[in-house]
């Protein structure tokens, strides 16, 4: 996989991560834009909950074959299951994450509507819950939801959202490089979880063949991407510029922005950006009536 490409996509991925948590706060919070704060920071230094929350890219890395979880209908099922014919999107989630996860599977869910391969057939889509305390009824309900979305029921049997006890989670996030760290809830308890946003592409043999930051995914780079993967090919890393997006500040009892200076600098260049586009624009519409005056002039 060409390096260009998905570094480039990995730019976008983050672009968009920032303009949503900007423009579109208020669907992707719990609570309202008004309660976010941004995060302390001490220099550049991350909040101590997040030192640990990050994605290293672990490519050509096998996954846990072995690691046995519990599939949405309750049957007892073997990562390794999923692999042998077709690569896989993978996906680490929790199925009642109150703000990034359901991001990052709309974004999954409608990159894949515009992608020309079929699951089941083509490629699978395995999601799996970091939080052990989860029940395949609530995987069912999330699986439901994203198959409605996509649009085409026919293709439920690509679709695979598991459940799990934490060695075998741990196994699977160790793998990947996926780093995440419990954090309290509104109501004091650990409930909920600080994490990265990504997937990844899978091969058919098991192994890490792409990350895909974000909650945006390219659909081309996703096409491209299972294809080189369903050939066992092995992509290049991505630009790992933004990973995670909350955290919770106990102090405060409230869910906190930390990447409220990147929202900020990328709004700015943003508008730095659209008004020099105008005043280009502004300047080449005055050079054409002036020589479109000069002309009549000249012919009157």
């Amino acid at each position: 996989m060409r390096q260009g490409r998905t570094i480039r996509g990995g730019w976008l991925a983050v672009a968009f991560c920032c303009v949503l948590l900007g423009v579109s706060a208020a669907r992707a919070q719990v609570s309202s834009y008004g309660d976010k704060q941004a995060g302390e920071n001490t220099g550049d230094q991350l909040p101590q909950v997040l030192q640990k929350v990050q994605v290293s890219q672990h490519l050509n890395q096998a996954l846990p074959l072995d690691s046995t979880f519990v599939d949405d209908t309750g049957k007892t099922v073997r990562l390794g299951d999923y692999f042998g014919k077709h690569p896989a999107v993978l996906s680490l989630v929790y199925y009642n994450c109150p703000m990034l996860c359901s991001e990052e599977l709309d974004g999954l869910t409608s990159a894949l509507e515009m992608v020309r391969l079929v699951p089941g057939k083509d490629f699978d889509v395995v999601v799996i819950s970091i939080d052990p305390s989860e029940t395949p009824v609530e995987a069912a309900k999330k699986k439901q939801f994203y198959l409605k979305r996509y649009g085409h029921p026919e293709t439920a049997a690509g679709w695979h959202f598991l459940t799990g006890q934490k060695p075998a989670i741990d196994a699977v996030t160790d793998a990947l490089g996926f780093g995440y760290v419990r954090v309290p809830g509104p109501d004091g308890k650990l409930t909920q979880f600080a994490h990265a946003s990504s997937i990844e592409l899978v091969t058919t043999d098991g192994k890490l063949a792409q990350y895909y930051l974000g909650v945006e995914y390219s659909p081309k780079d996703i096409l491209l991407g299972l294809i080189e993967a369903s050939g066992n090919k092995i992509g290049s890393p991505v630009a790992n510029i933004l990973t995670y997006c909350y955290h919770y500040d106990p102090q405060t009892n409230k869910h906190s922005l930390i990447v409220v200076r990147v929202v900020q600098f990328g709004g700015m260049v943003t508008m730095a950006s659209l008004g020099g586009f105008i005043f280009l624009m502004f300047r080449r519409d005055i050079k054409l009536t002036r020589e479109q005056d000069l002309t009549k002039r000249e012919n009157g």
